[in-house]
């Protein structure tokens, strides 16, 4: 009986064991799960603030201009929003290399010649409104034509050479833009002119803003949208002379702004960074 019962006890003392041992084994394991499991959540937190570290740096990177230099040595800033109605091209900022806006159209104003050229086109936006601009103006007795609108970087080397050549480049810097800094390149600028200006022989002087189509496209052209970009007495801000015939699109909200402030695009765009 004793043996008997010896048995039963040790049977009892191993079974208690193993239990012991399998709880002992399982605790070991899940404390070696949680620990993986923690680690992995630190390596993907880890991943995901790098990715959000490495977005914010390309996104920096997107908006930051870069800088080159011109023909003369001096320093350009390259424009990061080429296509913006608002963008700056000037002497100190240029379009990117190979820029050429992707919607551009014949607008159905007048035009000097027939032909279906390049320098007719406008961005769809400047066209539609320049369309409104010059129906408006045969309703108040005006005949404006478009003379130039869009311009290539080839067809601005070709105009910027050729004034070199035949001005200089001290006056070629005053009259023309360097190649890649013009404004007709954005599609959004365009030379117009009067059927007076026409007949004198010279569509495009400073004398188109005395005649009673020049004093009428100063006076409205921001209703549609338009400023006369290189305004009288402005030259040291443009760094170009008056030409009453070059008029830009910029919207109707900046263009009246603008006219009403009597500024140039310049102080415009640089008031619009301190406001924001």
């Amino acid at each position: 009986m004793w043996k008997s019962f010896a048995r039963l006890l040790a049977a009892i003392c191993a079974l208690f064991l193993l239990i012991s041992c399998g709880t002992a084994g399982g605790s070991h394991d899940r404390g070696t799960t949680s620990k993986n499991d923690s680690a992995k959540k630190e390596r993907v937190v880890t991943d995901e603030s790098a990715k959000e570290k490495e977005q914010a740096q390309n996104d920096e990177n997107n908006q930051s201009s870069r800088t080159e230099t011109n023909g003369d040595q001096k320093a350009i800033t390259v424009v990061n929003n080429p296509s913006s109605i608002l963008v700056l091209v000037n002497k100190t900022h240029k379009l990117p290399d190979g820029y050429a806006p992707k919607d551009l159209v014949y607008p159905n104003v007048r035009f000097p010649y027939k032909e279906k050229i390049e320098k007719r086109k406008l961005r769809a936006v400047a066209a539609h409104a320049l369309e409104e601009m010059f129906a408006a103006a045969d309703r108040a007795g005006i005949t404006l034509y478009g003379e130039s609108g869009y311009r290539s970087y080839d067809r601005q080397v070709a105009i910027y050479e050729q004034n070199v050549k035949t001005h200089g480049k001290d006056k070629a810097a005053m009259v023309s833009a360097y190649p890649g800094t013009s404004e007709h390149q954005t599609g959004l600028a365009i030379d117009i002119t009067s059927a007076d200006m026409l007949s004198a022989g010279d569509p495009l002087t400073a004398k188109f803003g005395e005649t009673k189509a020049g004093k009428w496209v100063a006076a409205n052209a921001y209703r549609f949208g338009f400023i006369i970009r290189y305004p009288k007495g402005k030259e040291n801000i443009t760094g170009y002379e008056y030409e009453p015939w070059h008029i830009r699109y910029v919207g109707k909200k900046a263009a009246k702004y603008i006219h009403d402030h009597n500024i140039t695009l310049e102080q415009y765009v640089e008031a619009d960074k301190v406001n924001k």
